[in-house]
């Protein structure tokens, strides 16, 4: 096997463990597109396989059926008519396998399945009789299916309720990169940039491999994201379409979704999604918020103490974050935008937001920066509108970490070129929200105020209301 990839030692571990298994494994990998699927099991197999299929986009059955019988062929040196069906072609997937020694493990990798199981193609029903006819007694087969189409994979395979309910033997959902993950990407590829430039760069490309081996060592930060997004006919710029359509059949109401999302930093409920989209409260919402946070597009945020709650929903990809701020219906005409905008209000309200989000990722290191990653905990939001009855005035807290030892911490989380200040109306703020909190909440655990900040607080008269710090250094912390 080659070399550990960066980031990717459990999955390492995962895929020996399969390899040393003497049953038959059936192994799904999904997870976001461009996140590095595919470049993860080519580099571990080192493209040894017995056999591999690359499903095509948009094509139909008899193409996907050709591009089975030309890989047949270059494994078998037979040449054969194209099958007339999937079930034909899985006749003679299996008379190939047959023939390979039973000595030796036999790798076949089904990559980018979704697109395969094309309309009325049969495909799914013939790969099921495939594997309770054959594949689950051949000991030494390790079939891996993969797509960028996480619902499909998930509803399909993951949750089939037909020939292969419980049948898959290992689920691996490759996450993006960590800042530290980032960090030791550019590290090895000689860039040599800050933690607060490779921190902002993460809020534009969110720690996905495919964006980041677009970047130029040659160039600064600012220069990069012009280059990749403001640069006329630039790499990234019509990104949003391809992503989305390739992803979802109906991919207008998916970006309904997300675009309503990108309006409100603390997210939405079903019931205020319906009402900006427009679309019907029905089972195929349902089925759109399941695949947009199946393939890690949005994320459900849970608000603190309150179970009946309606769920809200939170935008969770950085990218499409990105786009709606700086990039839709925009027509730039400065291909040098982002190295000249470092002063915009526009650029520092994103800032500050999407900051947020990556402290929200990063909940393992935020809880080792504070001593507390072997106590139990629950992360959720609160917000109220204030009781006036109760002189409560309305207040909001983005992150909460409910701990187990009967402590709530609240976090501030401040995106900043120097140390955070924090004067007098800030103070008597969080003061408020405190109290608020408290009253409305009537919890008896210990408050505890936390700031995650890039350089940590200034000491002043305001600053004693911070009883824990953690800074970018701390985000950067390895959680293993």
């Amino acid at each position: 096997m080659n070399k550990i990839l960066i980031g990717r030692k459990e999955e390492y571990k995962r895929l020996d463990k399969c390899m040393r298994e003497l049953t038959s494994q059936l192994v799904i990998v999904y997870g976001r597109r461009r996140v590095g699927k595919t470049f993860l099991i080519n580099q571990y197999f080192n493209d040894t396989y017995a056999f591999k299929l690359t499903g095509a986009y948009n094509e139909p059955k008899e193409v996907q059926l050709e591009a089975f019988s030309e890989e047949l062929y270059r494994r078998t040196g037979v040449k054969k008519e194209a099958p007339n069906n999937w079930r034909q072609a899985f006749r003679e997937l299996r008379e190939y396998i047959e023939g390979t020694s039973l000595s030796e493990k036999c790798v076949v990798f089904f990559d980018e399945m979704p697109w395969l199981d094309t309309h009325k193609s049969g495909f799914l029903k013939a790969f099921e009789f495939f594997w309770n006819d054959f594949g689950s007694a051949r000991n030494n087969l390790v079939f891996i299916v993969c797509g960028s189409a996480s619902s499909w994979l998930v509803d399909n395979i993951e949750h089939n309720k037909g020939g292969l309910f419980n049948r898959q033997s290992c689920k691996i959902f490759l996450s993006p990169f960590s800042l530290r993950e980032t960090e030791e990407y550019l590290i090895n590829k000689n860039f040599s940039w800050s933690r607060y430039d490779i921190t902002e760069l993460y809020m534009i490309l969110g720690g996905i491999p495919y964006y980041l081996s677009l970047l130029d060592s040659s160039m600064s930060y600012s220069q990069n994201i012009d280059n990749l997004f403001f640069r006329k006919k630039s790499e990234l710029w019509d990104e949003f379409d391809h992503l989305y359509n390739t992803l979802f059949k109906t991919s207008d109401n998916y970006i309904k979704i997300v675009s309503a999302l990108s309006k409100k930093k603390e997210g939405c409920t079903r019931t205020e999604l319906c009402a900006q989209t427009g679309l019907p409260a029905n089972g195929n919402l349902t089925k759109i918020l399941k695949n947009l946070i199946d393939s890690g597009f949005i994320r459900e945020n849970l608000f603190f103490g309150n179970k009946k709650r309606e769920t809200c929903y939170q935008l969770a990809d950085y990218y499409t974050c990105f786009y709606f701020h700086f990039l839709k219906g925009k027509k730039r005409t400065d291909e040098h935008f982002w190295s000249n905008s470092i002063d915009l209000p526009s650029r520092r309200v994103w800032s500050g937001l999407t900051f947020e989000q990556v402290c929200k990722d990063h909940v393992a290191q935020i809880r080792k920066s504070l001593g507390i990653s072997g106590v139990l905990s629950e992360i959720s939001s609160w917000s109220t509108k204030g009781d006036e009855e109760l002189g409560i005035s309305g207040a909001q807290i983005d992150m909460l970490i409910d701990r187990r030892d009967r402590v709530i911490t609240l976090c501030e989380m401040k995106f900043s070129v120097n140390d955070y200040i924090i004067d007098k109306d800030y103070h008597e703020k969080i003061r408020n929200k405190i109290e608020a909190f408290r009253r409305m909440t009537r919890t008896r655990k210990a408050i505890q105020v936390v700031f995650v900040t890039t350089y940590g607080v200034k000491e002043n008269t305001y600053s004693s209301i911070v009883q824990g710090q953690v800074t970018l250094d701390g985000l950067f912390e390895s959680t293993r």
